[in-house]
């Protein structure tokens, strides 16, 4: 069974599999009915997630229920424990990067935030813009979401002065990205064009550079007050693998 679904995860790319989403889901999710793991974004508990990943294949990774991954996960948890983002009662003014299928249905459904979704390309999004000249007004948004987006932008300098140009002063933005700890510097060579070899070097084909630890002070040269926050650290071992959780992932959580 788990060499069926590896080979499907591996020759089926993640958006498509969202797409085909409708039909899979509730196979996948019958089938690996169980109690061992739990997905906390729709509450179903599952004996095994399924394994995923470009090259390196990480089990237990992608929910069968709602397609999520750790970082997926990671957020929802931080948003419902320790923010009023599900539970506020002055409506929130929040936009929303390139959004996941597993958040999209869920946050349109919140009565307690004015949700706008922006990309270039998906079929989701509200407002079709570019990241590095959005359209909004200056200190429009109490709230933004814009995550595994950066690592995509050629001029992410630029893309972040945007962001912090569109939040609210007192407002927050989460910024999560592909990170490597164990680098101090970012990693970036516009020399490396062959599919294979970025997809190698840079984790995916699509990517332009390998954060390292300076990801969160150059946020901040841009003007964002930023915790770094190890929230696994807060949850207990138990329950970090039980929700299959990258342990030590860190939250950028920007404030301006």
């Amino acid at each position: 069974m788990k060499k069926i679904f590896k080979f499907i995860l591996n020759t089926i790319p993640r958006p498509i599999l969202i797409r085909l989403s409708i039909v899979v889901r509730p196979i996948l999710a019958f089938m690996l009915k169980g109690s061992r793991f739990t997905d906390p974004i729709d509450g179903k508990s599952f004996r095994m997630f399924l394994p995923y990943g470009y090259g390196n294949q990480r089990n237990n990774v992608l929910s069968p229920s709602t397609l999520s991954l750790e970082r997926h996960r990671l957020l929802w948890l931080y948003l419902q424990n320790e923010t009023d983002f599900f539970t506020a009662t002055k409506k929130k003014k929040v936009l929303h990067f390139a959004p996941e299928q597993e958040f999209y249905k869920r946050f349109k459904k919140q009565t307690n935030i004015d949700y706008t979704t922006t990309d270039l390309l998906s079929p989701l999004a509200d407002v079709k813009a570019d990241i590095c000249n959005l359209p909004f007004e200056d200190n429009a948004y109490d709230l933004i979401l814009c995550n595994h987006v950066l690592e995509h932008i050629p001029n992410d300098t630029k893309a972040m002065h945007e962001l912090f140009r569109v939040l609210k002063p007192g407002g927050m933005g989460i910024f999560q990205i592909p990170q490597d700890l164990s680098r101090a510097t970012t990693f970036s060579d516009d020399s490396i064009v062959d599919q294979k070899e970025r997809a190698k070097i840079f984790g995916q084909y699509d990517h332009v550079r390998v954060y390292g630890r300076d990801y969160f002070d150059k946020l901040r040269s841009i003007g964002f007050t930023v915790v770094e926050e190890d929230y696994t650290n807060k949850i207990s071992p138990e329950l970090v693998e039980k929700y299959c959780l990258a342990k030590g992932e860190i939250i950028p959580v920007c404030f301006k």
